[in-house]
């Protein structure tokens, strides 16, 4: 912030004038009833140097790269999951069935953006606690910032996956579609939470398998339907998320998302506190 005086003396006026700079200025017109507050006309300039950002999420590839995504993915293992994990994907196999559907999917993406909405709590009560290290707070911030943006890209999965469920006319259930997924995110959200407040490398770790059983789901799930390759992007939400040339691209670039997801988690393993 610059503050600048100058001027000769003059008296205030409720409700500044404001240029085209922003510079907040006093009026230099007499009116009756005010006060002199000053023998120096003031501007104030304020700077924003430094802000954290929300990232623009994932890469979006064009259609050759998303094919090259599809068979990386199939021909890499999945990650050796944890209990918990299992205890997760369990039921979800049992109730949705072992293969993909886009109602499985949207039932998976319910559930996926539940880690980064429990790291942003948790972050806040970081800012609240780190307040006066301004340094800290800011760097734990920034995880915020990227948590919530890992979020809103999720929810455009859950949004676009939920669009092709009512296209196709998929039946979907109160108690399949609506209570179940929500128990299973609240049981989520809490182990995230209190892995995070106890290690959260444990938490960064159980999201990175969430996020590469995702990605194989999908990936899989274009391999064994051909057909999508030749099913036109309905382009529902390609305003924010893009276009592509078929349903089959879609899902890869989604699939590719959660790859993506994945791997910022591992990373996030090696420094799961900010300092």
């Amino acid at each position: 912030m610059r503050l600048a005086m100058y001027g000769t003396p003059a008296r205030y006026t409720p409700g500044g004038t404001c240029d085209r700079d922003w510079r907040a200025t006093t009026r230099r017109t007499p009116v009756r009833d005010h006060r002199i507050i000053t023998n120096k006309e003031i501007e104030m300039t304020v700077t924003v140097d430094h802000r954290p950002e929300a990232p623009s999420g994932p890469p979006k590839l064009d259609r050759d790269r998303l094919r090259r995504a599809q068979q990386d993915t199939m021909d890499s293992p999945r990650m050796a999951y944890s209990l918990l994990a299992k205890m997760m994907f369990k039921p979800v196999d049992l109730m949705y069935g072992k293969k993909g559907s886009y109602t499985k999917f949207a039932m998976l993406e319910i559930i996926a953006r539940v880690p980064y909405q429990a790291w942003e709590r948790m972050g806040y009560w970081a800012v609240h606690r780190h307040a006066g290290r301004s340094a800290l707070a800011r760097r734990v911030f920034e995880r915020i910032v990227e948590a919530r943006a890992d979020q809103d890209n999720e929810q455009w999965h859950l949004l676009i996956v939920q669009d092709l469920v009512q296209r196709t006319g998929q039946r979907q259930t109160w108690l399949l579609h609506k209570a179940a997924p929500w128990a299973i995110a609240f049981f989520y959200y809490h182990v995230s939470w209190m892995l995070f407040l106890l290690r959260p490398d444990w938490s960064y770790r159980l999201n990175a398998e969430f996020e590469d059983h995702a990605e194989h789901e999908y990936m899989t799930f274009v391999a064994e339907n051909p057909d999508l390759d030749f099913v036109p992007d309905p382009g529902t939400y390609a305003a924010e998320y893009g276009r592509y040339r078929s349903v089959a691209d879609l899902l890869r670039q989604i699939g590719h998302d959660e790859r993506t997801h994945k791997l910022d988690s591992l990373e996030s393993m090696r420094e799961p506190r900010v300092r």
